[in-house]
């Protein structure tokens, strides 16, 4: 979904109370997403400061020169206290920005934070830029990304092959049976290369990437704990994006994208997926799962997911765990897993 991890430890502190991290606090004074949304390109490739939470997330499977597997994630958060903008230190705008490497035996991760205001991060819309301090996102359509940390970096190129994916019905993504909601669309169709700089040297790496967009002011309902979500990249040029919001009385809702490989969706609402976890790991003194079972029956999907690295855990403000995973069963690939609210 990517409903993602977005900026937590960022929100104002009257609204961490209700749903994970705040999540499903009231929305007073901020726009609310409403049902058959038409999306405007390039304008909302840019920020939407009339809502409270909105992301710029990207994630990579890459390959090194001896076939080993990489993975990479970048994302800009954007929260608000206000509904507006203002210059300077005024501006009620707040940026973070996580970036990450994966690899079979390392995970290593950093973060940024920004005041909106003052140039230090932002989003423009055309020609398309996202940044927080040096690191720099150019080109929805095909560009650059870049990052680093104290112990690693990476330049990467970006190309597509595939049109952006609307998700939910229309980019309408409903999330609780309550229904809170995100627009949300993806670009599951780049193309990647480039240089993971490591603390064993440089690495050239070519891949697979995919790329979440998604804003609202109140995307989960208060009994909503955290969330599994998958986006999968198949050998046969498919792509499915689920999710799992847990809810605390144990039960779970669901929601899902089938992604042909010319790009059009099919999305299923609540209870078409089933992810069931298979295996469990120990991860920064928490315990979850780290291989699943997804099954979509409307496509004839029965999959098992797992981990490319089990301790790919996000050590940022608010932790998470986020990392590469193979995909093996009625379909095979790769993709990205994360995880959120687990104790």
């Amino acid at each position: 979904m990517n409903v993602k991890t977005l900026i937590f430890c960022l929100l104002p502190l009257t609204a961490q109370a209700q749903g994970f991290a705040g999540l499903g606090s009231d929305a007073d004074g901020f726009s609310i997403p409403r049902p058959d949304p038409q999306f405007q390109f390039p304008a909302d490739h840019g920020a939407h400061p009339d809502y409270r939470i909105e992301w710029w997330y990207l994630t990579a499977n890459l390959t090194g020169p001896d076939g080993t597997p990489y993975g990479l994630q970048w994302t800009l958060f954007r929260s608000a206290m206000a509904p507006q903008t203002t210059s300077g230190w005024t501006d009620p705008q707040l940026w973070m920005g996580h970036a990450a490497v994966t690899t079979p035996d390392a995970h290593f991760v950093t973060e940024r934070l920004a005041r909106g205001g003052i140039g230090q991060a932002g989003v423009v819309a055309d020609p398309f830029s996202a940044w927080i301090d040096d690191w720099q996102f150019d080109g929805i359509d095909g560009g650059t990304l870049t990052a680093s940390g104290p112990d690693f970096g990476y330049d990467m190129t970006l190309t597509t092959n595939g049109p952006i994916v609307p998700q939910g019905e229309n980019g309408y993504s409903v999330k609780s049976a309550s229904g809170q909601a995100s627009y949300y669309y993806s670009q599951p169709f780049y193309s990647i290369a480039g240089t993971l700089r490591l603390p064993g040297g440089d690495v050239p790496v070519t891949g697979t990437a995919w790329l979440d967009r998604e804003w609202s002011s109140q995307p989960l309902a208060d009994n909503q704990t955290g969330w599994d979500w998958f986006s999968l990249s198949f050998d046969d040029g498919a792509r499915m994006m689920g999710f799992r919001l847990r809810q605390n009385d144990g039960n779970a809702y669901t929601s899902a994208t089938w992604i042909a490989p010319d790009g059009t969706p099919t999305p299923y609402a609540d209870g078409a997926l089933t992810a069931t976890p298979l295996e469990e790991s120990t991860v920064e003194g928490h315990t979850l799962p780290t291989r699943w079972r997804l099954q979509l029956p409307a496509q004839g999907v029965d999959v098992t997911v797992a981990a490319v690295n089990t301790d790919a855990w996000m050590t940022t403000s608010v932790p998470y765990w986020e990392g590469p995973v193979t995909v093996d069963g009625t379909a095979n690939g790769v993709g990205y897993l994360e995880m959120t609210g687990y104790d």
